[in-house]
């Protein structure tokens, strides 16, 4: 009686050839695959199944991993690439309900008819290629958000550049702090980068990019921003410091000259039972001010 022979199931996506490659034959990963240990994510590609993550967005990761992994010269992008970086959706879906998105250069070969996976086909500067903690090739933040924001209205490309400029600002301190995001010199630096990944693109990308702004917390924020724009309202201060009686506040938007204060609040700030009295407290602090 033949002794088995013990093979490591693989914790990332894997080739069929990587697998054989490490010593399991093409009837053991048959094998594995009829009794549940191993899946596959896409055709040629395999995980174990205890690898499989619960989470939907994870999930989109980990299929957009094997979709690199069977494409050696794609790079995760668009959808995929927004969920690595957390940036939120200017609409009403989640990422991951996207398919997969990879961009890969010209003429790197066909991909196969059993992905869903969208192949976007442009070949990308070094500069605006990085990658992730395990190591996969995706898009820079701002890349990223270019890509996805080019094409949309101006609120939903505020959604996508103001998290992103709020990304970037981060990645150019030690210990984000909100008065790092109110930094002007930061935030120009931000859209400088922002405006290095248009750089050819849509005539309409520098208009919103020029208007992004880091210290906009939340993409109700945003979104709000870019109506007031749209109506020929006045640009508002965000997030500015205010000194009350309860203490230092930070309204969504104030605009000075009228003294006027406008806040964006969506039913998740009113989870807890005690948040909308303490609102109103709040704005009684603030009009006490005379706003």
């Amino acid at each position: 009686m033949r002794t088995p022979h013990p093979w490591i199931l693989p914790t990332q996506p894997a080739t069929r050839a990587l697998l054989v490659a490490s010593g399991a034959s093409v009837a053991m990963i048959e094998t594995r695959l009829r009794c549940g240990d191993l899946i596959r994510l896409r055709q040629g590609v395999y995980l174990a199944a205890a690898a499989w993550p619960d989470d939907p967005a994870a999930q989109h990761l980990m299929l957009a991993r094997a979709e690199l992994v069977m494409n050696p010269l794609a790079v995760m992008s668009h959808a995929s690439a927004a969920i690595a970086w957390g940036l939120p959706s200017p609409g009403f879906g989640a990422w991951h309900l996207a398919p997969v998105s990879v961009t890969v250069p010209a003429g790197s070969g066909r991909r196969s008819r059993r992905t869903r996976a969208d192949h976007h086909v442009m070949r990308l500067p070094a500069a605006q290629v990085t990658r992730d903690a395990e190591g996969y090739p995706l898009t820079t933040v701002a890349r990223t958000a270019v890509d996805l924001a080019e094409g949309l209205e101006l609120p939903g490309q505020l959604v996508l550049l103001d998290a992103a400029s709020r990304l970037l600002c981060a990645s150019m301190v030690t210990r984000p702090r909100r008065s790092d995001y109110a930094n002007q010199r930061l935030a120009e630096a931000a859209r400088d980068q922002l405006r290095a990944a248009a750089a050819g693109r849509h005539r309409g990308l520098p208009f919103a990019i020029d208007r992004a702004d880091p210290a906009r917390e939340s993409p109700a924020e945003s979104l709000s921003a870019g109506h007031f724009e749209l109506a020929g309202l006045p640009r508002p201060v965000c997030q500015p410091r205010v000194e009350t009686h309860l203490g230092i506040v930070y309204p969504d938007f104030w605009w000075p000259e009228q003294n006027l204060i406008g806040e964006c609040d969506g039913a998740v700030k009113y989870n807890d039972a005690n948040a909308y009295a303490m609102e109103k407290e709040r704005e009684q602090a603030l009009r006490d001010l005379g706003h």
